[in-house]
């Protein structure tokens, strides 16, 4: 049970917390009827405003939309008269660009091109929006003003900046290539910068909106006249080079292939020296072409659009490359003439070009490339042509040395190397100079149409079995030329002189190492040869020593009287030793040995025979009573002799 005064507490603490709870529900109602009041003052003023914004509105919007409206008429007033600006200026383009197109480009491109666009503009306005308008007519007729104006300019540009290229320029252009040490590369400049420039906006406005190709025939006319000039220019430098200095300057074109000669040339028999300037003139003239047309490529690359490069190019280059063609073939026919004259040297013209020519080829079809057909083929046809003339050449040498009559008029009188050794042996070395081309062209005769190529193994042996066939043929009509003479002792020195020659030539040069690809026994055989005529002429003496050899004397007995037959005998011996020896000096005397070396072997191999026979001769009876007047009998002493064959073979002792 819960004692009277706790319960008393808990009584008094309970009805203090429902005060405070009275309490602060009264609070709670106060507040709730003030917030009342407030939310209807609130929803009042809400519909009040609410009631204002409507009357607002109904004034305010028909304002705005009356404002839009006139926003709207301003722009559109606003685009009409730019619209109206903008036509009005069409109709002004004439008259304001008139004097511009009347005056012509030159020196203001710029502000040139810049009136034909306003007036190009204008005309596809009135072309679109008035055709039947007077002013389309005007603007029409002042456009095609210009556009004749602007093609007048790019012809007067390129006549007047287009020079020919001078022929020092061109010659150091086809060194520069070659010359290990030339630093800076020689470079063409066909127009001032400031000109192309001008030049390429001309072509590029005429090709969009001049919708005109003329200006490109304009160009490649004056560009082909420019490069066709140039190398003119270059053969006639040549001409007057070599006709006022007798050397014209005239860097040598480089020849690193196997064809460089690997000794000084030997003159050519019988050549004129101008044509040596017209192979000269030609060899450069190629590789001035094959320059030049690499530079008028370029310059055409930036002026010419793309797709017109190739044909323009083909126009472009083709009255040099035709001159070129033409010159060629006339050199083809002079061969042929030639060759009917039997004037081989002439011939050899066509080796020196016809071995540049394809040197030359590879760059020849870079540069054509993308050209016609017909163009490309122009080059490989004078090759073609000019390998058959040159193989006709050769083998029309070979049966010429073989079938050179025998002149007696033409004989040399003193046993010396005929002319035909000599021009033969000249012409064979004349080929050392250009192998590989003397092998090509036997190849090209040998092989079949269709083949192409061929080693170079194959054409060094047919060159070889050449030059074999020519020295046999030369050999053959040596022996037939040497029957001219009567005398078999002169006969023989004048095969042992040719024979000689042609050896000495052999080893001199690189024909013998050639002669050896097919005829390995041709040195040995020719040294055969030279020795057997040696000893052909060593019998001519037998006449001389027989009257004293040692069987045809008589026999008799120191000390025992001579009868008068053994007196006579030995009378006979020395009258016929010593008018034999006479004789024979005197005529052999006037031959030659142009060798010295083979001269000297051949009088000391005489000597020796003649003083040995003559002295042993000469001791035997020298001292013996055979006649009354000994001075009428002995009238030389062995050195005599000796001295008096010392002089043969010298027409000056």
């Amino acid at each position: 049970m819960i004692p009277p005064q706790e319960a008393s507490a808990r009584r008094r603490e309970i009805e203090d917390k429902l005060k405070q709870e009275e309490e602060t529900l009264s609070f709670i109602r106060d507040s709730l009827e003030k917030s009342d009041q407030l939310t209807k003052n609130m929803v009042s003023i809400l519909s009040s405003f609410e009631s204002r914004l409507m009357k607002l509105e109904n004034s305010i919007i028909p304002v705005h939309k009356q404002t839009e409206n006139l926003q709207r008429l301003q722009e559109n007033v606003e685009k009409t008269l730019s619209c109206l600006d903008h036509v009005i200026s069409y109709y002004h383009v004439a008259s304001d660009t008139e004097k511009i197109i009347r005056e012509g480009p030159t020196g203001r491109l710029e502000e040139y091109l810049g009136s034909m666009a306003k007036i190009q503009k204008a005309v596809e306005y009135f072309q679109d929006n008035s055709p039947d308008s007077p002013e389309l007519n005007k603007v029409k007729l002042l456009f095609e003003r210009g556009k004749d104006a602007l093609e007048s300019e790019f012809r007067s540009l390129m006549s007047r900046h287009s020079k020919v290229v001078s022929p020092v320029l061109i010659l150091d252009l086809i060194s520069g290539d070659d010359d290990l040490e030339a630093q800076e590369d020689v470079t063409l400049e066909h127009l001032p910068e400031s000109v192309l420039q001008d030049v390429i906006r001309i072509s590029r406005w005429l090709v969009e909106y001049g919708r005109n190709q003329d200006f490109m025939n304009v160009y490649y006319q004056i560009r082909s006249s420019q490069l066709d000039r140039s190398i003119k220019g270059l053969k006639e430098h040549f001409h007057k080079s070599s006709s006022s200095s007798g050397v014209p300057y005239s860097p040598a074109i480089p020849n690193k292939r196997k064809d460089t000669p690997t000794k000084k040339p030997v003159k050519r028999p019988g050549r004129d020296d101008m044509l040596d300037v017209e192979t000269d003139a030609y060899i450069h003239c190629v590789s001035a072409f094959v320059k030049l047309a690499q530079s008028e490529y370029q310059l055409l690359a930036d002026i010419i659009p793309e797709h017109h490069q190739k044909k323009t190019f083909d126009s472009l280059i083709q009255d040099a490359l035709d001159g070129l063609m033409l010159e060629g073939e006339n050199i083809v026919s002079a061969a042929r003439k030639a060759i009917v004259r039997h004037d081989f040297s002439t011939v050899l013209t066509v080796f020196p070009i016809l071995r540049h020519l394809k040197q030359t080829k590879p760059e020849f079809d870079q540069v054509l490339q993308g050209t016609a057909a017909s163009t490309k083929n122009k080059l490989p046809g004078l090759i073609t042509s000019m390998e058959t003339i040159g193989a006709k050449a050769l083998e029309d040498f070979a049966d010429n040395i073989k079938n050179d009559p025998d002149k007696e008029y033409n004989m040399p009188k003193d046993g010396t190397v005929h002319e035909l050794t000599s021009n033969a042996i000249l012409f064979l070395q004349q080929l050392l100079d250009f192998q590989e081309t003397a092998g090509a062209m036997l190849a090209s005769q040998e092989t079949s149409s269709s083949a192409t190529s061929y080693s170079s193994e194959f054409s060094k042996r047919l060159l070889s079995t050449y030059i074999c066939k020519v020295l046999g043929n030369l050999q053959l009509n040596l022996l037939s030329k040497s029957k001219v003479y009567e005398d078999p002792a002169l006969s023989a020195i004048f095969l042992h002189n040719n024979y000689n020659y042609i050896l000495k030539s052999l080893e001199k040069s690189e024909l013998i190492q050639l002669v050896a690809v097919t005829q390995k026994t041709a040195e040995r055989s020719y040294r055969e040869h030279i020795e057997q005529q040696i000893q052909t002429y060593q019998r001519s003496w037998l006449k001389v020593t027989d009257y004293i050899a040692e069987k045809n004397l008589p026999v008799f007995q120191p000390g025992v009287k001579l009868r008068d037959k053994e007196r006579q005998i030995i009378k006979e011996r020395f009258k016929g030793f010593n008018d034999g020896l006479e004789e024979l000096c005197k005529i052999q005397k006037a031959w030659a040995i142009p060798d010295t070396e083979q001269r000297d072997r051949i009088r000391q191999a005489q000597k020796t025979i003649v003083k040995e026979t003559y002295g042993a001769f000469l001791q035997k009876f020298g001292s013996v009573p055979f006649t009354k007047n000994p001075e009428k009998y002995i009238k030389y002493g062995v050195e005599q002799v000796g001295d008096m064959i010392d002089r043969l073979f010298d027409t000056s002792a």
